[in-house]
């Protein structure tokens, strides 16, 4: 795509939420719509967003920090009373297919986690929110 040095190509190099959304673009995949986080902290005042968000129909969201670095794709949020919040996370490493979702559980691939521990209150986070439908998402984030 052109926003990588040429050595870049066939390597075995990360990308983050920020390229994530971009090849998403390219390829003509799902739109990728991206919100930055500048502290982990600050992901309480985003909840509302990522309820819409799947409430609306709303794919996968991808996760990327910088001193967090452990990828995370977030699938569902519950919102307790108070500040009580949880997200399901999927560890994006996870492969082959498994025999029934208890297996993905009890393998730790795939569980609630409650927010305040899921991430880093120093780190930034990158999310990237995909969604198939492009206008009905937009309407419900905005």
């Amino acid at each position: 795509m052109g926003d990588k040095p040429p050595g870049f190509r066939g390597s075995r190099s990360w990308i983050g939420c920020v390229e994530a959304s971009l090849c998403l673009d390219h390829f003509g995949g799902p739109q990728g719509r991206l919100c930055h986080v500048p502290r982990g902290a600050g992901l309480q005042g985003e909840l509302e967003r990522l309820y819409s968000h799947f409430a609306g129909g709303g794919g996968p969201v991808m996760v990327g920090g910088d001193a967090d670095a452990q990828a995370k794709a977030l699938l569902g949020v519950c919102l307790g009373p108070g500040t009580e919040a949880y997200v399901l996370v999927l560890d994006p490493h996870c492969w082959g297919a498994p025999k029934n979702p208890s297996e993905l559980q009890a393998a730790g691939w795939v569980g609630w986690q409650e927010v305040s521990t899921a991430f880093d209150p120093n780190s930034f986070y990158n999310l990237c929110l995909t969604s198939c439908n492009s206008e009905k998402q937009r309407n419900a984030l905005d």
